[in-house]
């Protein structure tokens, strides 16, 4: 019998995260404030716990996972690889296909393993709430799991468009115990600036990035969660190619490309940067970031400083943009919405090191579709970006009949995502590509302090 699930032991889940800063060729560009000046880690203590500030500025290589944060893993890790024999069968290509599955966590996305370790780390300094922000749903969902697990209060400032568009994220969020809120809202300074100015606005991940610091900045027993973007977010996430690579050496295979959804850049580091360290050894293997184009942040944003939120309340960091002012379209429904991206995958791409390709919205649901249809698990959208690059790659190795290893981690399942198909099955969805106009304008409104883009 052929084998399809590569499965681990909950003895191999890793006993540390990897550090991607202590192998890149360059130290990070740092975090600025206003004047122009490097942040120091104190700027912030007034939202982050100290041990999580000590990891977003570490460059040791490996950081340890606490004992009873690896046991809370235990929970759905170690997460399934699968081998795609069906759809390698269904496209004719010799590429053999490999995916991590992370929707097998009870949030159903690949959120949690940063999200626990988040909580814990905040309990651990005698936080009582946690504030954050959420798009599609699924980082909302993983903070108001981990939550009830750590006897923390959450509240979500969720952008306002998914609010409407996903009740069932919104239930979700609630069934575990949080407060849901549409974002921009009344309750901060940052939400009644922005209604003031639009009304109607359909919120973004800046805006409610904003709502949800400021919140946090004002009350001594709360703590900001980010789901993305952050050094330790992605030191975090970087479990999921551990645990990967550990696959591969079970199966003698090694991957030649890595896919993976790409919107502020947990889910990319989190697979590819594990295997950049293969890569910094001379291993050859290429790391393929997928955005949509209708957010196309890495292959057409400014490389630039820029706030991380709509109104500038947290530190300049230096990372492709499309400016903090963007607000997505209301029409695009795939997640990977955020106008900026990580700092560290930001630097890695601008010096050559990993790949980003921008694929339209009904290429995306065509390919989660198709994959549905062979491999019978239903992606969520943000995952079909990365399922299209594969499928895309699968099919060029057809045409030359080379038979590369492909791996692409499918981050969540699309359970809670139905509407967004049912707009593709019904014609509603359309191809949208960020206008060039739009993201030359937002290179004047960047920040002035090294405001050069590229």
């Amino acid at each position: 019998m052929q084998q399809t699930k590569i499965i681990l032991e909950e003895s191999e889940i890793p006993t540390h995260w990897y550090n991607v800063i202590a192998d890149m060729p360059n130290p990070p560009a740092p975090p600025l404030g206003p004047d122009g000046n490097p942040v120091t880690p104190d700027a912030l203590a007034a939202i982050f716990p100290e041990a999580l500030i000590e990891q977003e500025v570490s460059s040791e290589r490996w950081i340890e996972i606490p004992e009873e944060v690896r046991q809370g893993y235990t929970m759905w890790r170690p997460s399934p690889m699968f081998r795609a024999h069906r759809l390698e069968q269904a496209l004719g290509t010799p590429a053999r296909i490999y995916y991590k599955y992370e929707g097998v966590s009870p949030a159903g996305s690949h959120k949690p393993n940063t999200a626990l370790a988040q909580a814990w780390y905040n309990k651990q300094a005698g936080i009582k709430r946690l504030t954050t922000e959420t798009g599609a749903g699924q980082w909302g969902s993983s903070l108001a799991l981990v939550g009830q697990m750590f006897g923390l209060e959450i509240r979500v400032y969720m952008v306002k468009v998914s609010y409407e568009q996903k009740p069932f994220r919104r239930s979700m969020m609630q069934t575990w115990g949080a407060e849901v809120v549409a974002s921009p809202s009344n309750l901060t300074e940052s939400g009644r600036k922005i209604l003031a100015q639009h009304p109607d606005s359909p919120g973004s991940l800046g805006i409610a990035i904003s709502e949800a610091v400021e919140e946090a900045a004002s009350r001594e027993d709360t703590n900001y969660a980010l789901g993305s973007v952050l050094n330790h977010v992605l030191l975090h996430q970087t479990i999921i190619g551990l645990e990967a690579k550990k696959q591969f050496e079970k199966l003698g295979e090694y991957p030649d490309a890595i896919f993976a959804p790409c919107g502020g850049g947990s889910n990319f580091g989190g697979v590819a940067f594990p295997f950049l360290a293969d890569k910094a050894a001379g291993k050859e293997v290429r790391l393929v970031a997928v955005e949509p184009t209708s957010c196309p942040t890495l292959t057409k944003g400014h490389y630039a400083y820029d706030f991380g939120d709509a109104v500038g309340l947290t530190p300049l960091l230096k990372m492709y943009t499309l400016g903090h002012d963007f607000v997505p379209p209301g029409i695009h429904a795939g997640g990977l919405r955020y106008h900026g991206d990580s700092a560290l995958v930001s630097q890695l791409y601008n010096e050559g090191l990993i790949d980003a390709v921008a694929v339209p919205q009904l290429a995306t649901f065509e390919a989660g579709v198709q994959f549905a249809r062979a491999e019978g698990i239903i992606p969520a959208p943000e995952s079909n970006h990365a399922i299209r690059a594969c499928i895309d790659e699968a099919l060029r190795c057809k045409e030359t009949g080379e038979p590369k290893v492909l791996f692409f981690n499918l981050s969540g399942h699309g359970h809670f995502d139905m509407a967004a198909y049912d707009k593709y099955f019904s014609g509603e969805l359309e191809d949208f590509e960020y206008p060039e106009e739009a993201i030359e304008e937002a290179l004047h409104h960047l920040p002035r302090v090294g405001a050069a883009g590229g």
